[in-house]
């Protein structure tokens, strides 16, 4: 072979040589290529444990179906992984707002899944604690929510000297005694007085019907801002809506004194007894559009042991009273004197004082009787304060 002939092979080897070393190197930065990719989608896939895709949009959450699932509007729980509206799937810590999945920490709202502990107003799952407006599902600590159902010790019978309520008064400024203990009641949700050591006035009124003194008495108790609890029958709520209504709107609680006014202590059967009381709520909530306030009062005082424990299972607390004076009688209403002299020497500390709307006496009396008990040192507060129980509705 000549010289020029061995030279142009030497030349055409050295072009496929390039080539192949090219095409090689192009391979080897595909292939990284292709591997930095892969490892980019595997990098964000362990950002998210246990495969869980969190929707943004609508706030669900797919992945481990062992997880609880609470929905953050409802705080209803189902069957999946949890998420709000900001969920941080698989246990990472959302904002303020958040609502973390599979055992994160909440922010200052959000609802913690499977035992954490939620913020002020959160919801637990599982065990948690709530806070003051929270609702435990599955065994939690309900917040200030009322207290629990009250359980007498074993062997324990509440009896009542009478099924007339009465009351003996001894000194002036001592508590009356009634025909049952505060403390054998109170097993009952059932109220007669409250603690002796404050001087505090629960100020109450029965209302059977309206003859034109119902307004003054919500203009003393306005003028000088006194809450009172207003337990009226089926007969008021028919005649009287509009006052039911200003009552209502001046912050008083209106109480159940059953719709027919009848002797509560004859009746024995359950299903009558919560109907005089089921009449009052529904009829007032067609009036006011309000809840009424979970308080009972017997007519006439006429009670049982058996009607206290019926009205406890109805969500009632049975209120009685420890001052009361003859001011029922529309024909024969005590004087001004007689009456203040009555109820301001047998007022006392915890006092729940009976009134009636019906008395002309005490319209006229009202604001010189408020007058003379804040003098003597008397404040007044609502009967949630002697039940312990939070209402939705005056109280």
């Amino acid at each position: 072979m000549s010289h020029g002939g061995r030279k142009a092979r030497r030349r055409r080897r050295r072009r496929q040589l390039i080539l192949a070393v090219g095409g090689a190197g192009i391979l080897a930065v595909a292939a990284v290529s292709l591997l930095l990719l892969r490892g980019g989608r595997t990098e964000g896939a362990e950002r998210l444990p246990g495969a869980a895709i969190s929707d943004q949009r609508n706030g669900t959450s797919e992945g481990d179906v062992g997880n609880a699932l609470l929905n953050s509007v409802t705080g209803e729980p189902a069957g999946g992984t949890a998420a709000g509206l900001g969920a941080t799937p698989g246990g990472g810590q959302p904002g303020a707002a958040g609502t973390p999945a599979g055992g994160g920490q909440a922010g200052a709202a959000g609802t913690p899944a499977g035992g954490g502990q939620p913020g002020a107003a959160g919801t637990p799952v599982g065990g948690g604690q709530a806070g003051a407006a929270g609702t435990p599902v599955g065994g939690g600590q309900a917040g200030a929510a009322g207290p629990a159902k009250k359980q007498p010790p074993e062997g324990f019978e509440l009896v009542f000297a009478s099924e007339d309520w009465g009351l003996s008064f001894g000194e002036p400024g001592a508590q009356s005694v009634g025909n049952a203990s505060a403390e054998d009641l109170a097993w009952y949700d059932a109220y007669y007085v409250g603690d002796d050591s404050e001087k505090i006035i629960y100020l109450t009124f029965d209302c059977g019907y309206e003859n034109g003194n119902t307004e003054p008495i919500l203009d003393a108790l306005q003028k000088h801002g006194v809450p009172a609890t207003f337990f009226v029958v089926g007969h008021f709520l028919e005649t009287a809506p509009e006052l039911v209504k200003r009552m209502v709107e001046e912050g008083h609680t209106v109480g159940n004194h059953t719709y027919h006014h009848p002797d509560m202590s004859s009746i024995s059967d359950y299903d009558s007894f919560r109907k005089e009381l089921d009449d009052v709520a529904a009829l007032f909530h067609e009036v006011t559009g309000e809840e009424l306030s979970p308080y009972y009062r017997p007519p006439q005082g006429k009670c049982n042991a058996q009607n206290v424990k019926m009205a406890q299972e109805a969500g009632y607390f049975t209120i009685f009273w420890s001052l009361a004076y003859v001011d029922w009688d529309t024909e024969k209403q005590p004087s001004h004197d007689s009456a203040l002299e009555k109820l301001t020497a047998r007022i006392h500390p915890g006092a729940v004082v009976l009134l009636h709307n019906t008395s002309r006496t005490n319209g006229e009396i009202l604001d010189q009787l408020l007058t003379k008990w804040e003098e003597m040192g008397y404040i007044f507060k609502p009967l949630s304060d002697l039940t312990g129980n939070v209402v939705s509705a005056a109280d």
